[in-house]
């Protein structure tokens, strides 16, 4: 009797529609070998799961399931999971939406339109090492826009994974005092974190530094809070 060896999970699917992770299932076993795919519903339950599996290696993240908003919960896996390879896919399939994905750091952008064929060819692509996005993606360009976004990318990417977190809590207008109480940390510890943030983030002040991150949101109505982020 042949003992069977255990496979080791490389890709998780995040997204709260159980039909598309359904075919999307479909699609990985065609072209990865021998994995094993995990399922979340919520980007929380998304996070617990790449802490208790080390072996995943990709992601596939939906741009609107509960607790993300926009492209905040790709630059938190780039921040905090920098090996991890992280497919966006949704049905906001808009040029301007795809090519954001892409200059934050996704590897591709898979519409939820695309039939198995195309998914199969996001995913062999992005498993050869390059980009991939859908035909005639590329037509409309805004080379400024991609250098910007692309710029603040790698800016997230050098905060610690604390200093992430209350940036997160700037955007949202809490005040030092409010951060460290949620944190469990001194006021000091804070103000030194968000002095370190202004730096990597060449902006001057809180509100600022709030408004950066906020970038990532696909739909941020004014937050009635940003006079009070004004704090140092």
């Amino acid at each position: 009797m042949t003992n069977s060896v255990a496979i080791e999970p490389k890709v998780i699917i995040a997204d709260d529609h159980p039909l598309f992770r359904t075919a999307l299932k479909q699609a990985i076993v065609e072209c990865i070998d021998d994995t094993n795919t995990l399922e979340a519903e919520s980007f929380s339950e998304l996070l617990t799961m790449i802490e208790q599996t080390p072996s995943l290696e990709i992601v596939f993240l939906d741009l609107h399931m509960p607790g993300n908003n926009g492209f905040t919960g790709l630059t938190q896996l780039q921040n905090h999971y920098p090996d991890l390879v992280v497919i966006m896919v949704s049905s906001d399939d808009n040029s301007d939406t795809m090519q954001k994905a892409v200059n934050f750091g996704a590897a591709a952008f898979i519409p939820k339109s695309a039939d198995l064929t195309v998914i199969g060819l996001a995913i062999d692509t992005v498993l050869d090492g390059e980009i991939w996005l859908p035909e005639n993606i590329e037509a409309n360009i805004d080379e400024q826009q991609v250098i910007a976004h692309q710029k603040l990318a790698k800016q997230l990417a050098q905060l610690t994974p604390q200093q992430y977190i209350v940036l997160t809590q700037i955007a949202d207008g809490q005040l030092n005092k409010q951060i460290a109480y949620d944190l469990d940390i001194k006021e000091t510890t804070v103000k030194k974190h968000v002095s370190a943030i202004l730096l990597k983030l060449e902006v001057n002040n809180r509100t600022l530094a709030g408004l950066a991150y906020q970038e990532l949101m696909l739909a941020s109505a004014e937050n009635p809070q940003t006079s009070q982020a004004m704090e140092a």
